[in-house]
């Protein structure tokens, strides 16, 4: 199949039978993967802080700094968690967390070196949002920023931050946050040092379909030049206590104050039906044709639309999610066992896998 193109995607994403679409994306997921294994790691997300100086609109988890829930993990309560992990055959950890006023860059750096010291545990952590913090408040590049975490134990990057890369949809979502070039040139550079990458996609707040088709058309481009992105996950904005959840965005609602992001409110958006996460998902297969892996999410969709995603182009079905804080705090509380998540995929025609960031697969006992 030749390569589609921007004006093709938005047809397709518009206007295209959502079976047929899902065929197309299911025979492309056959062609990369044609074993039939469904892969899927054990790891834990550990946010070290909530204190956020960016406030996104979209996000529930972030508080300012002295508000009385607000904290910055400590090290017992850290190498707890990774030591938990590990007895559940964890591979890795996730870490990542708010903007904080408080931390620079020795924080990072020592929080990586007392971690590899202890453990021997892959460090996914530090998305591009953080990265340019930490750079920022140092006075340092993207580039040397991430040889020097690098060189203290980080091992590969997030994809968080992105959301829809569009400045015009950033702006309005998330307008402390860094653009769109500023995430990708964090990504470049990465790519550039060695590191791999995840890339995601939140969808379902305020963007068209050209948005999402402009995010697509990014990650394909960057991916063009550096082969430094692992995977692709597209996931569901989810608008429980958010800001966003309660307020208009020009979309022909009535105005409503801003209320604090803490304090359960109604909201005029309704999460993304499974119907339109599909449709995302197949799309992302089709056009991200450079992308070797999709990730189906189980965390904002749950075990039954993922297990579906598994026949709209999907090949991996994440993480076991260990700890989930971020996703939580709107309210969606997914839970699954490893045992779940195995049988899962069995169910849907499928040989499960254990495998680590770089998706080599992990022996199991």
């Amino acid at each position: 199949m030749d390569r589609i193109t921007k004006k093709q995607a938005l047809t397709l994403f518009k206007s295209a039978d959502l079976l047929g679409l899902g065929m197309t994306a299911d025979n492309i997921r056959k062609k990369l993967h044609p074993d039939g294994t469904v892969t899927f790691i054990i790891d834990r997300n550990i946010n070290y802080t909530n204190v956020c100086i960016n406030k996104c609109t979209f996000c529930a988890f972030w508080r300012d700094e002295k508000d009385p829930e607000a904290y910055v993990l400590n090290r017992r309560k850290l190498f707890n968690k990774i030591k938990e992990t590990i007895s559940l055959g964890g591979t890795q950890i996730l870490i990542q967390g708010g903007l904080h006023p408080g931390l620079d860059i020795d924080y990072y750096v020592d929080l990586l070196k007392t971690v590899k010291e202890k453990f021997n545990i892959h460090v996914h952590g530090f998305s591009p949002p953080e990265i340019c913090y930490m750079a920022d408040k140092a006075g340092f590049s993207i580039r040397k920023t991430l040889r020097i975490l690098n060189e203290a134990g980080l091992d590969s990057i997030p994809g968080g931050g992105a959301e829809i890369l569009s400045d015009r949809i950033r702006e309005k979502i998330s307008p402390k946050k860094i653009n769109k070039g500023r995430w990708l040139e964090v990504m470049k550079e990465a790519h550039l040092t060695g590191m791999k990458t995840t890339a995601t996609m939140m969808f379902g707040s305020i963007e068209g379909p050209e948005d999402i088709i402009e995010h697509l058309d990014a990650i394909r481009k960057l991916q063009d030049r550096t082969g430094g992105f692992t995977a692709f996950i597209p996931w569901s904005f989810q608008p429980g206590n958010t800001e966003l959840g309660v307020r208009d965005q020009g979309l022909g609602g009535s105005k409503r104050k801003k209320t604090n992001p803490k304090s359960p409110t109604p909201n005029p958006f309704n999460a993304a039906t499974a119907v339109e996460y599909l449709r995302v998902l197949a799309l992302s297969r089709i056009y991200l044709d450079n992308v070797p892996n999709i990730q189906a999410s189980w965390v904002t969709q749950g075990l039954k639309p993922a297990q579906v995603a598994l026949r709209f182009g999907a090949n991996d079905f994440g993480s076991t999610m260990l700890e989930e804080n971020v996703v939580a705090a709107a309210g969606v509380k997914y839970k699954v066992s490893i045992n779940d998540i195995t049988t899962a995929i069995k169910s849907a025609g499928f040989q499960p896998a254990q495998r680590d960031m770089y998706y080599n697969i992990v022996p199991t006992p």
